[in-house]
């Protein structure tokens, strides 16, 4: 077959890296007839390159998406087909004789088979001839075989020819693609009909679409919502799941479309059971067409849902490119993607190569948002670790604290929060922050919170704290710049000094609701060279008054008045959070990062730390009582100690009514702790005026028990579980969960009946 085509292109071995039109000539007739004669939808020749180490392809022909599933290049002791080929000077591949079953095949992911035949004359050796064609048309015949090595001939004694002139027969650095197809090849549903080539070139309109969106995905719900555009839509499926194999089992991390029976069915199941699944991560792609059951036709199809339902299964490509998908190797299969489909229907070769590249840039793209999904939350866990584990007792104060890290950056933080006992009823409150996202920013934080709450805790003022902290670091060699407020508050006549070192100004809401700032010399950041020394300033706080600390993390969404900000956001409570500080923080920063959809718009570029703290009334001539234990995680006498402990507490402060009761809730709760979180395990009881609260905190983060307002069940699979929690709410007048620096905090309220006190008008916790 003469080829009517002249190529203008530079000369191979200019320099310029392309082919010359005599070789282009030659190169084109071959693949041509390649495709004519033995009904393949793809041909290519592939050359050694100039130092005859590699084979690169230097030539196709076809059509999408059968030519983009052709390697780019392999070495000469590659399985692929064309170097076997080359080495073995012989035709490979799926031959109805199966001459070389003796040779290492490669898994071919794409549904072709192929064939190669060396190009080699005498003593020159150039490349290989390959072929592509659907699996439906079954492996080559001898026939095909033998059109292929005689092609093969032909183009080997045409290079022979360009060599004796003097040209270069090489691999150019990019390959010449030309379009040719055979006229019987077409694929339903794709581009329009009687325009050859239209339904192929069609289908990788969605594929680069996908390769588009899924480069620019930082997130899980960016890879599905890519995923539901460009695979889901396009290919007319119902639904999509996506799932990693970790561990011996399927853990979905995303779904779309008709996908929550789905979902549920695939996730947690074996990764080695007898499934489409299990079979696509195993061996390869797996397809079940629809088979639409009889009249009393009982038999499963191994479909969750209906026996009607087409599946597509197909292996999550982590570490390769997709072009690479005919040398994996198991390990290289990091999960599978999940297509379901309403009503009969087939899967044609091309579509289901189509399928198998969309599956491989969607587990590139699972891979890189896990990979960085698990590096933020080192990031997370790391600074959380270096936060205090929970904040100290003190009859006159409550405090609690948030912090949330940024969602730019994947990086450790700087930010930090303290509350410190000093001599006397004096209570330190800190907030800082460490220049910068960095192992240096985490360490320098660790040294600063460390030096901050010795000198605080030897009983020093604030600026004196500070000031010492400065030298410190100096002497350290720390190269960035520290920002913190430190308060200093006696307990017991309200007096607040108050020092800073570049970082905002904490803020007082009064009892009566109003607002104000605790003004101090605004100082230099730690770490910049200062002439004077470290100035603070006193006020006084009435009782019932609330102290707001916070790092300019949280501060960068308020507008220029902090206090008109502040004023806002307290304001804005709903009723039933009343005096509680914990519904109080969650409520500050739901509002300002978290969940409204104001927040929603914005991510957070830095850390944000947010500290409250009550000063509590005195009680008549007492403050509010409090006691505390700790359980450590392996004391097997934990919970009995924790309920002597509670009993103990109860009847000295005589409120031995509520002892049977919160016994029993002490022991649970206790016991989930030890259980589900590993954790050491701190117990407070504080005592008001109408109600008494108990307080459990552990170092595990994973919710108490399962939220009935999970949008999927996934979100509930590291729920602890157990009966604790369902006899708290039987028993408990109200119970909460809130997290604290390092993990979370289960809290109740006991009303205290007929107590001397009751009635007395106290602020409620």
């Amino acid at each position: 077959m003469t080829s009517g085509n002249t190529f203008e292109t530079h000369p191979g071995g200019d320099g310029s890296g392309g082919i010359g039109a005599r070789l282009g000539d030659a190169l084109h007739r071959a693949v041509s007839e390649t495709v004519s004669r033995s009904g393949a939808v793809a041909a290519a020749v592939y050359l050694l390159d100039a130092d005859r180490t590699r084979l690169a392809v230097s030539m196709i022909a076809g059509s999408p998406p059968s030519i983009f599933s052709l390697l780019p290049g392999a070495d000469l002791n590659s399985p692929y087909e064309p170097a076997r080929a080359l080495a073995s000077d012989t035709a490979v591949g799926d031959l109805g004789t199966r001459r070389d079953a003796g040779h290492a095949q490669p898994q071919l992911s794409y549904p072709y088979f192929a064939i190669a035949t060396p190009v080699a004359t005498g003593h020159r050796r150039f490349g290989a001839l390959m072929a592509l064609r659907p699996d439906t048309h079954g492996p080559y015949s001898a026939a095909d075989r033998a059109a292929l090595e005689k092609t093969g001939r032909e183009l080997a004694a045409a290079l022979t020819a360009l060599a004796d002139r003097g040209e270069s027969v090489v691999a150019p650095c990019t390959p010449t693609i030309i379009r040719a197809r055979p006229a019987s090849v077409r694929t339903a549903g794709w581009g329009l009909p009687g325009v050859p080539g239209s339904d192929g070139t069609s289908m990788m309109y969605p594929l680069r679409r996908l390769a588009d969106l899924l480069n620019q995905a930082t997130t899980m719900q960016e890879v599905m919502a890519a995923a539901r555009s460009c695979v889901m839509t396009p290919l007319r499926a119902r639904a999509i799941v996506l799932a990693v194999a970790q561990d011996g089992r399927f853990w979905v991390v995303g779904h779309s479309g008709n996908s929550s029976e789905l979902a549920r069915g695939l996730h947690g199941s074996t990764a080695n059971a007898s499934s489409l699944a299990a079979d696509a991560l195993q061996a390869g792609p797996q397809f079940r067409p629809a088979e639409l059951p009889g009249p009393g036709d009982g038999s499963g199809t191994g479909s969750p849902l209906a026996q009607d339902l087409a599946e597509a299964h197909l292996p999550l490509i982590g570490n390769r490119h997709v072009l690479d998908l005919p040398l994996l190797r198991g390990s290289d299969v990091l999960g599978v993607c999940c297509l379901f489909f309403d009503g009969p229907r087939g899967f044609p070769a091309e579509e289901r190569a189509l399928m198998t590249m969309m599956a491989g840039l969607l587990g590139a793209a699972v891979q890189r948002v896990e990979l960085s999904a698990q590096q933020q939350q080192v990031a997370e866990h790391l600074q959380r670790q270096l936060l205090p584990a929970v904040l100290p007792l003190s009859p006159r104060l409550t405090a609690t604290a948030r912090y949330r890290p940024a969602e730019t950056t994947s990086r450790v933080g700087g930010d930090w929060y303290d509350v410190i006992r000093a001599p006397g009823d004096r209570v330190v409150l800190v907030v800082g922050d460490v220049e910068g996202h960095s192992l240096n920013s985490t360490a320098l934080m660790g040294q600063a919170r460390t030096a901050l709450a010795s000198y605080a805790a030897e009983g020093h003022p604030p600026a004196v704290v500070i000031d010492r902290t400065g030298g410190l670091l100096a002497k350290l060699g720390a190269d960035l710049l520290v920002t913190c407020c430190v308060v200093s508050l006696n307990t017991s006549d309200g007096t607040a000094e108050v020092a800073l070192a570049g970082h905002p100004q904490p803020l007082v809401r009064q009892p009566d609701g109003r607002l104000s700032a605790l003004h101090a010399p605004a100082n230099l950041p730690l770490g910049v060279a200062a002439d004077q020394a470290f100035q603070s300033r006193e006020h006084t706080l009435e009782p019932g008054s609330v102290l707001m600390l916070y790092s300019d993390g949280l501060h960068d969404y308020a507008p220029a008045d902090p206090v008109l900000w502040a004023q806002t956001l307290f304001d804005s409570a709903s009723p039933e959070t009343g005096e509680d500080l914990e519904q109080l923080a969650d409520h500050v920063v739901a509002e300002v990062i978290g969940t409204t959809a104001a927040a929603a718009s914005r991510q957070r570029r830095d850390d944000a730390v947010l500290l409250l703290a009550r000063f509590e009334p005195a009680v008549g001539k007492e403050a509010p009582r409090t006691a505390a234990l700790h359980v450590q995680r392996r004391d097997l006498q934990g919970v009995r100690t924790a309920r002597a402990f509670v009993t103990e507490q109860l009847r000295a402060w005589d409120l031995a009514t509520l002892a049977d009761t919160l016994q029993l809730l002490v022991s649970e709760l206790v016991t989930n702790a030890l259980v589900h979180a590993g954790s050491d395990v701190d117990v407070r009881l504080r005592a008001f005026a109408d109600h008494v609260r108990l307080e459990v905190r552990d170092s595990e983060s994973d919710p108490p028990m399962p939220s009935p307002l999970a949008l999927a069940e996934e979100d509930n699979a590291e729920a602890e579980h157990g009966r604790g929690l369902l006899i708290v709410e039987a028993l408990a007048g109200g119970w909460n969960t809130f997290p604290n620096g390092r993990g979370k905090t289960v809290s109740l309220e006991m009303t205290v009946p007929d107590h001397p006190l009751a009635g007395v008008p106290v602020p409620q916790e």
